[in-house]
């Protein structure tokens, strides 16, 4: 178990653990089970966005609109929402990448291709704060910061509303893709569960090894097609097999009436991951030879020394939701969460011969190392998140009102472990580190007004409200040793300074910035002569640091045949510049030429980044286009096509480490002569994203065989980059290169299938999905080193008993044909180096379905 179990407490396993997890309510458009009797047909079930109406259904939405009960949550050995989403939602993509610092312990989701913060997250139609962590390494997603959906336990959630359009003009900024809206539980009721699962798999393309090859006399071989010295050949070995990522959550659901109009509901949730380790052999030389041979040791290391695939962590999740009926016309609600998560994921591993292993304590002369075997470095990472959101509905006079007022906090505490500081050597440096903390809150005051008029032609909804956000964005410095050079860290020793992995925040990088926003809307939808719907939004938005902002949105839906109608929609949006994207900033010290300079990521205000033109960011602007049809002539059968095109100018993306001549002149023309590379971030391209997403669902009629619902999703989508920004003071110089505009471009599969089978029948159950992800490319270094990762496959099967009316067991794999991506390139091949990390990295971080195999779990539920 990870370090986070330390935090099981018995009040805890009491409070988590009373009974053991149900199959909540089963409301749904896209993958979930088959419906209860009685319960609407997914066309019929109302949501409550894309629209301030109150009685609109999902058939009648003017944009598409997919519902997910959260029976379809539960119906998997995967307990993180964000996981099951992927699964379920054809334009939904959750990449899963290692060694990526924070982002392995925090990993964001994305919509349409988009960045993750392109999608707006509500959570009972309040906006959700953001994470603190800003994804600055490489992987989808760089340069932005998400909220988190896997401190949501899916026990918690009654149901999911994704909104596949634009709606920064209805909801404000960052809805580009669209809307994601999880609705909490209500219901009475207590539903537990426990559920544990491994990873019981055998890796595709990597083995085993038989030991280092040896020459005839006993010297380990070189290997001749590794493209670098000192890699040895390994003798072939059996089936690499791993039986690892043991989980474990348990998990409850209580629901309580509150006299005869109110109700409680309280949801807990802990969830124990140990790490898996996807991991190839390692045949570069550890030790540094002795008398120009190989240290025998070479021959006996054990040379699985990285750790790469999902980090351990240790997750407490609560949440409250409640509401009471002051007076017929009065509802007081209130909801909250509060979750807490330690992580711990790994970094490159520090051979032994490493020049960041030197321990110059114990010689300034000859080379010793601090650990003698070498050292994995270890993020272990306290993440923690608030939430409190509570208001006042009703009815005055006919105008339905939402008053609300909600806050949302979360923080990132990074520690290093295993780690050293090469510049204190032995006698002075730390092996743990305090790196610094980042923190974000997020205070947002609504009110919201709607009331339909009957005006003779149409019964006219008209809804107006207004908003009021206040956010914070903080770093705290660590540890000085996680930053500062020793006593070794100039010439002549040259020792690399701060914490390895991840060297600490300074002071110098702290910041503690804030920003308000207010912002007023109107919305206008009508019905004519039922075929007819339009609806006309528009707001307006004010932030104290770039300006104001003004989108509209029109759409219509037009159904001339009950049951086949046409719908589209063309809209203006926006996302305000984070500020993790204005204010994050990290530096550290490297020896160059015997000089120690500075390079790092700037804030757009520090005067590095000024000196080298950097600029106020602006928001992001999009206009989508969307059309489509939907069907649903035929009984329980629902089917819609839709087509979507996004332009969006001036997005916001980190730039190159800028270096060269040209920045070192700027640099020190303004008197900063020790700094020789920066980036920082900029509104730097202008992109176009293009897509069909197709979605079907079908209940089949009761034959006397049980309840039978089929799903199928579809969704094609490309992005091309159609203009790049330029610095005046920089002409020439390539802010945001190749490989990053392939992460953006090629870096989420082109298309994605979702096929979805539930039944139910007596005792029995059964779910059976399958998700095929369509290419990506993993960029090389130029385009001869690019790799394409072709398509992948994986389908997951649960089965279910209920041997009491109170009691289910499920057995079920995720990933049931033990499918792995492809395997990336090393060494010398098609007569290109593709350097050495392939051997002991083999798959990208880039593969969007992981890279961990088979997943084998059980789950026993009650439900009272």
């Amino acid at each position: 178990m990870t370090l986070g179990a330390k935090r099981f407490s018995g009040c805890a396993v009491a409070a988590i653990a009373i009974s053991l997890s149900t199959t909540p309510t089963q409301a749904q458009d896209i993958g979930q089970g088959p419906a209860a009797e009685g319960e609407a047909a997914p066309q019929d079930q109302i949501v409550v966005i894309g629209s301030r109406r109150q009685d609109r259904t999902v058939a009648d939405s003017t944009v598409p609109v997919d519902v997910i009960g959260g029976a379809a949550l539960t119906q998997s050995g995967y307990t993180d929402t964000a996981r099951v989403l992927n699964q379920l939602v054809p334009s939904f993509n959750f990449p899963q990448p290692s060694i990526t610092d924070g982002t392995d312990a925090l990993r964001p989701a994305t919509l349409r291709g988009l960045s993750p913060d392109q999608t707006l997250v509500l959570v009972n139609g309040k906006r959700r704060h953001t994470s603190a962590l800003l994804n600055i390494n490489g992987s989808v997603g760089r340069g932005s910061a998400a909220v988190d959906l896997n401190t949501i336990p899916t026990i918690a959630i009654e149901r999911i509303e994704v909104l596949r359009d634009g709606a920064s003009s209805q909801y404000g900024s960052d809805a580009i893709a669209g809307v994601i809206n999880i609705q909490l539980r209500k219901t009475a009721g207590m539903h537990a569960s426990a559920t544990w699962g491994k990873y019981v798999t055998t890796m595709d393309g990597v083995s085993n090894y038989g030991g280092v090859v040896t020459g005839a006399n006993g010297q380990p071989a070189l290997d001749a097609n590794a493209g670098a010295a000192g890699v040895y050949q390994l003798a072939p070995g059996g089936k690499r097999k791993r039986r690892d990522g043991a989980s474990l959550t348990l998990a409850t659901n209580i629901g309580l009436p509150v006299g005869d109009a109110g109700y409680f509901n309280f949801t807990a949730q802990y969830q124990d991951k140990d790490p898996t380790n996807r991991s190839g052999a390692d045949p570069r030389q550890q030790y540094t030879s002795v008398g120009g041979l190989a240290d025998p040791r070479e021959l006996t290391v054990n040379r699985f020394n990285h750790r790469y695939g999902d980090p351990g962590t240790t997750d407490y999740n609560f949440f409250l939701n409640g509401g009471y009926e002051l007076s017929p016309d009065v509802e007081f609600y209130a909801f909250g969460s509060y979750g807490i998560r330690d992580a711990e994921s790994a970094g490159f591993f520090r051979r032994p011969n490493d020049a960041r292993n030197r321990d110059f304590s114990a010689s300034t002369t000859s080379f010793v190392p601090y650990y003698p075997d070498g050292f994995l470095p270890l993020i272990v990472s306290t993440i923690e998140d608030v939430s409190a959101a509570g208001g006042f509905r009703g009815n005055v006079d006919g105008w339905n009102y939402d008053a609300s007022l909600a806050y949302g906090h979360n923080s990132f505490h990074f520690f290093v472990e295993d780690s050293f500081n090469v510049s204190y050597g032995s006698e002075a440096s730390q092996q743990r580190f305090d790196a610094g903390k980042l923190s974000f809150g997020q205070t947002t005051a609504n009110l919201d007004l709607q009331k339909s008029f009957d005006v003779g032609f149409t019964d006219l909804s008209v809804a107006f409200g207004g908003e009021y956000r206040n956010e914070n964005f903080r770093i705290q410095a660590g540890d000085p040793q996680s930053y500062l050079g020793g006593p070794y860290a100039g010439p002549p020793f040259n020792g690399a300074a701060g914490a390895q992995v991840f060297p600490g925040f300074r002071p110098s990088n702290e910041v503690d910035a804030s920003r308000d926003s207010f912002a007023g809307y109107l919305e206008l939808e009508g019905d004519f002569a039922n075929i007819l719907t339009l609806q006309l939004a528009g707001r307006y938005e004010h932030f104290s640091d770039f300006g104001d902002t003004v989108n509209g949105k029109a759409a219509a839906r037009l159904e001339p045949v009950e049951g086949i109608a046409l719908r589209g929609s063309i809209s203006t949006g926006f996302r305000a510049p984070s500020l993790h994207q204005q204010y994050y900033a990290t530096t550290s010290t490297n020896n160059v030429n015997g000089t120690l300079v500075e390079i790092g990521t700037f804030p757009v205000s520090d005067p590095v980044a000024v000196a080298l033109g950097s600029q106020p960011l602006d928001p992001e602007k999009s206009l989508n286009l969307s059309g489509g049809v939907t069907f649903s002539l035929i009984h329980g059968l629902s089917i819609t096509a839709d087509y979507y095109n996004i332009k969006i100018k001036d997005r916001i993306v980190v730039t190159e480490n800028l270096q060269g001549a040209q920045v070192v002149s700027l640099l020190q023309g303004a008197g900063f002569n020790n700094i020789t590379s920066a980036r920082f971030f900029v509104n730097g391209i202008d992109t176009r994203t293009q897509g069909v997403e197709v979605v079907g669902t079908y209940r089949v009629p009761d034959m006397g065989f049980g309840r039978l619902s089929l799903t199928a999703g579809y969704n094609y989508n490309k992005t091309k980059i159609t203009d790049y920004a330029e610095l005046t003071s920089l002409p020439g110089l390539t802010l945001f290169g190749r490989q990053e505009s392939l992460r953006l471009t090629r870096g989420q599969p082109r298309d994605k299938i979702n096929v979805g089978l539930d039944w139910d029948y007596d005792i029995v159950g059964l779910t059976a999905r399958a998700n095929r992800y369509g290419k990506v490319l993993a960029p090389g270094a130029d385009a001869a080193r690019d790799q394409e990762l072709g398509r992948q496959w994986i389908a997951d099967l649960e089965l279910r008993v209920k041997p009491a009316p109170q009691l289910e067991i499920a057995v079920g794999a995720n990933n049931i044909f033990d499918s792995y991506p492809d395997t990336v390139y090393a060494g010398l091949q098609n007569g290109q180096n593709y350097g050495l990390n392939g051997y002991f990295i083999p798959y990208s971080s880039f593969s969007p379905a992981g890279f961990n195999g088979r997943f084998l779990y059980g789950r026993v539920s009650v439900n009272f």
